[in-house]
């Protein structure tokens, strides 16, 4: 069984028992998430999509824990100026696995 779901901009096709980065949340390791913004739910029933959302269906995810992804590097570079600017970004994510498909 799979479910689509909507979180932070973004859909994730996702199963029960796998590993999930989303967007930071101020939760601890251990806690409960409730997706409850399901977009298509597949198996072996069949398929059914919502229109937008699958009424009463909701995924359950257990925290694993927080990160960071790789370093972004930023290049502003102006020619015949010397005018050059170099910075980074580290996206922080909360790491969840799927527990419930519901």
């Amino acid at each position: 069984m799979y479910a689509i779901i909507a979180d932070g901009g973004r859909q994730h096709k996702v199963e029960e028992g796998q590993t999930l980065e989303v967007d930071l949340r101020q939760v601890n390791p251990g806690d409960q998430i409730t997706f409850d913004r399901v977009l298509a739910i597949g198996g072996d029933e069949g398929f059914k999509l919502g229109t937008p959302e699958v009424s009463g269906a909701s995924v359950t995810a257990k925290v694993i824990d927080q990160s960071k992804g790789n370093k972004v590097f930023v290049q502003k570079f102006r020619r015949r100026k010397n005018s050059k600017r170099r910075t980074g970004h580290r996206q922080k994510y909360t790491r969840v696995r799927i527990e419930k498909i519901a």
